[in-house]
């Protein structure tokens, strides 16, 4: 009898196998969902097999981001994804957000959990989406990441490699650039390092009227990138 109160217990009691875990950074003021960086992203290698440059100097593998709680989250997303409730989990939990960001760090680097990311979109139409990524480099991706840009509700953003504010018209949703002075033609600078590193109310990012978004380098681990690439 012990035994059969104590299973009853556990059976109610037990912790669910899959937890979302959003993060809200202060520069962001919105959630966001992420994993860990590099490892989640193939697009940040070239055809050379190194970092291109953009990757080299990624602020999500400094400071914080080296923390273990900070990393248990994403490794925690990693798995969370694969299991069938993610997508419902998701859209519960984004109901009251106006804004949402995908991947402060890592990427969209399986077409499984692209596929799902795109039910969660059409499942929450009264929230913005914002998805910056690298995955357009591969065809396998282009139809699902076609379908999110169709969305009135979703803006995907196809991350230049460069540091020198290069990018591909008509490709290309955003570059970094050294600072607001060296943003070239059609580029516009974000301005939150002109506001204590905040967004505040600023949502450009989730704008489809806005075809580039310029990012002024930051970080001591960026500026060291930006320097190696002036030199050479």
């Amino acid at each position: 009898m012990l035994f059969r109160s104590v299973a009853k217990t556990w059976k109610t009691c037990r912790i669910p196998t899959m937890m979302n875990k959003l993060s809200k950074t202060s520069k962001l003021g919105t959630k966001s969902w992420s994993l860990q960086a590099i490892e989640t992203c193939p697009g940040s290698v070239g055809a050379d097999g190194k970092l291109v440059p953009a990757c080299s100097g990624c602020y999500a593998t400094t400071g914080m981001y080296h923390f273990g709680p900070v990393k248990a989250v994403r490794a925690d997303n990693k798995a969370a994804w694969q299991e069938d409730g993610w997508v419902a989990d998701m859209v519960a939990q984004l109901k009251k957000d106006t804004h949402f960001r995908w991947f402060d760090s890592g990427d969209l680097y399986s077409l499984g959990l692209a596929e799902k990311v795109y039910q969660v979109m059409v499942q929450t139409p009264n929230t913005k989406h914002w998805l910056p990524t690298r995955m357009a480099k591969f065809p396998k991706f282009a139809p699902i990441l076609a379908a999110m840009q169709r969305l009135p509700n979703v803006m995907v953003r196809f991350s230049s490699d460069a540091v020198d504010g290069s990018y591909t018209p008509g490709v290309h949703g955003s570059t970094i650039i050294h600072d607001a002075d060296t943003a070239p033609g059609g580029v516009s600078v974000c301005p939150a390092y002109n506001q204590g590193g905040k967004c505040l109310t600023c949502r450009a990012c989730y704008d489809k009227s806005i075809a580039v978004i310029g990012y002024p380098a930051h970080g001591k681990k960026m500026a060291k990138i930006i320097r190696l690439a002036v030199a050479a």
